[in-house]
């Protein structure tokens, strides 16, 4: 930490108390946890958009989003998230296929909605964090005291983060689910795979339902908890007993947006082709969207090589995708 603190302020004038703050190993944790919390806000907020796109390339009933369902269960993020897919569906004319869709499709608004309060909350946390101090030991200028203080540790910070991947976990499995289920004849009435056209020889986007499922499975793993782990030291004869792991915490999250950010790249793509497919008038919103799909991934015809979504990839993780 006294490497790092150099190497960004150089010979910088400190004020009394600020050299052990920069020296804590608490600063490192939350600077890398609220980094990857702000990525992860993004990556929320391009899943919902992939969402509301994914109900228009399923021909979903898009009843599930009547304003009522947040009244009667008045969660706020699920009456946010009800809000926006609404607003980015406005001027929709898909027509619905089904009274009732896979369950992926229809509790979209209550598993996104449920990622943005947990966010909200870990956001608050953060909040704290960035503002408080975090010194040992704690420098009372006004009283003229210095009080040996635990303020490094962080563990309702670890633990909020923690709750982060807990909550991303479902959005990020359920964008997978409904990627796969858009490659599905019997359930699109589109043809399979997503092909040009029907019973076409190759397997046309078939192969990316797979690696969607791949990177699901893997942010899965990181959703594990590690605020719980106690582990101890020598140093300093045996005092420090106890470790966050909130270094671990953040590492674990920013792994996992970017695995999600990989995951919404191919929903997006599918629900992009489907769309072109079924040809319906979409929403405002989501037409805007997958124009900005198809400049990174156009319309996969018959024999065309599948497109590489790299470029997409970034455009999530930045953010520009949603402008």
């Amino acid at each position: 930490m006294a490497d790092l603190a150099d190497g960004i302020l150089g010979n910088f004038e400190l004020a009394r108390g600020e050299g052990i703050a920069l020296l804590n190993q608490a600063s490192f944790s939350t600077a890398y946890g609220a980094l990857a919390f702000a990525d992860a806000t993004v990556l929320l907020d391009t899943l919902d958009a992939a969402g509301a796109l994914d109900l228009e390339a399923f021909g979903a009933n898009q009843s599930v989003l009547h304003p009522r369902v947040g009244e009667v269960r008045p969660y706020p993020g699920l009456q946010s998230t009800l809000v926006r897919l609404r607003e980015l569906l406005a001027g929709s004319e898909v027509e619905a296929r089904a009274l009732q869709d896979p369950v992926s499709f229809r509790t979209l608004a209550h598993v996104n909605g449920g990622a943005r309060d947990a966010l909200d909350f870990v956001g608050g946390q953060i909040a704290i964090e960035l503002n408080a101090a975090q010194s040992n030991p704690l420098v009372l200028i006004d009283e003229e005291q210095v009080i040996s203080v635990g303020n490094f540790e962080i563990q309702p910070f670890a633990t909020a983060l923690d709750f982060a991947r807990l909550a991303l976990a479902p959005v990020i499995t359920s964008a997978a689910e409904r990627a796969v289920k858009l490659l599905q004849a019997p359930l699109t009435g589109l043809p399979e795979g997503l092909g040009a056209r029907p019973a076409l020889a190759e397997s046309a986007l078939s192969e990316f339902g797979i690696a969607a499922q791949a990177f699901a499975a893997e942010a899965r793993l990181l959703a594990q908890p590690v605020s719980f782990e106690n582990v101890s030291t020598t140093q300093a004869e045996g005092l420090e007993d106890r470790m966050t792991m909130a270094p671990l915490a953040a590492r674990r999250l920013e792994a996992m947006v970017e695995l999600g950010a990989r995951v919404v790249s191919i929903e997006l793509l599918l629900a992009a082709q489907a769309c072109d497919l079924r040809g319906s008038r979409l929403g405002a919103g989501t037409d805007a969207l997958r124009g900005k799909v198809r400049s990174f991934a156009p319309f996969l015809d018959e024999g065309d090589i599948l497109p590489d979504l790299e470029l997409l990839v970034d455009e999530i993780r930045s953010g520009r995708l949603l402008g």
